[in-house]
């Protein structure tokens, strides 16, 4: 399968930008299993990337592209200037976020509180965009709190048109900003992808992408034959071998054979060069916990990479010691 995006384009497949979780260590191992899936990084505030680390805040392996970095922020100004450092590392995208419910995110006025002001938002991205070489997108709700979806939607879309934006990514949820936590915003609030596919009608030349409640990637696919991308956020992350499906799904044809232990290797040979600088496995090993999952074997690789990978001495051929616990010759069963 794949019909052909309302824009002409290529469909497009995501992993979700996930604070906590889709670090670089992360994003080599999604690698590893999709070459066509475009990554996010975390969300990066912009005063980080001016007064930080910028090497630890932006620096990726080459083999992570196509790559989006994720900006948080509310000053077109400042938002200008890390899009302008961000640009000299590379990245394919650079996003801004107006989706983000959390309470951290809120005390610096950015977020999804800015579906609020959407003039401003459109301020930023056209900063944003006048700073970039590479294209700038954003992504945000479908509404927060007693905002109409309908309304809020359609004023923050119009404003990142204004200002040059060609590619919107909807969580098709409301937020509310008091009283539910970042995990219950993700679950909570009714998913709404009717208002995503409404929004793709009204603006049929611009790029709009579905994320929100998608777990699997047959789940994700039909959505293309509407809209231009879809997202996967925590269905990725704790169920990565879907994103082995990608490819092939993308192209139309049937998944090829994977090599579960040339993946293995690969991520033990990753995690000896981090170990090498003065890392540790466990900041490699804890995104590959769910690989297996419904596959006999999963619980005791978990347990391996979990307990013992936890170790400060833990040694990359723990991975492969994990893997020999698994049995691949059994069909994988539902997770």
């Amino acid at each position: 399968m794949t019909e052909t995006p309302p824009t002409g384009g290529r469909p497009r497949f995501a992993v979700a930008p996930m604070i906590d979780w889709t670090d670089r260590h992360c994003r080599f191992f999604h690698r590893q299993l999709s070459r066509e899936a475009l990554l996010f990084t975390e969300m990066v505030v912009a005063d980080a990337v001016i007064h930080g680390d910028r090497e630890r805040l932006l620096g990726f392996d080459g083999a992570e592209h196509p790559l989006a970095l994720q900006l948080g922020g509310a000053d077109p100004e400042k938002l200008a200037r890390a899009t302008r450092i961000a640009a000299e590392f590379g990245y394919d995208e650079i996003n801004l976020n107006v989706g983000c419910p959390s309470d951290r995110v809120q005390s610096g006025t950015f977020g999804a509180c800015m579906m609020r002001v959407p003039d401003l938002v459109g301020e930023c991205l056209q900063a944003m965009r006048e700073a970039s070489p590479v294209p700038v997108s954003v992504k945000c709700r479908i509404g927060v709190d007693e905002q109409d979806p309908e309304e809020a939607l359609d004023r923050l879309a119009d404003a990142a048109v204004a200002a040059g934006i060609g590619t919107i990514w909807v969580h098709a949820r409301k937020a509310w900003l008091q009283g539910l936590s970042p995990k219950e915003n993700r679950e909570i609030p009714p998913l709404d992808y009717d208002r995503v596919h409404r929004l793709k009608r009204r603006l049929p030349r611009v790029f709009v992408g579905l994320n929100g409640g998608l777990a699997t990637v047959a789940a994700a696919l039909p959505h293309l034959a509407r809209l231009d991308g879809v997202m996967m956020g925590r269905g990725a992350y704790q169920t990565p071998a879907e994103l082995a499906l990608v490819d092939a799904a993308l192209a139309g044809g049937a998944p090829e054979p994977v090599d579960w232990r040339q993946v293995v290797q690969t991520m033990a040979d990753y995690a000896e060069g981090h170990i090498a600088r003065g890392g540790r496995l466990h900041h490699v090993a804890r995104h590959m916990v769910g690989l297996f999952t419904g596959r006999p074997g999963a619980r005791r690789w978990r347990q391996i990479l979990s307990e013992a990978g936890s170790r400060h001495d833990a040694r990359p051929d723990l991975l492969l010691d994990a893997f020999s616990e698994v049995d691949l010759g059994a069909p994988a069963r539902a997770a």
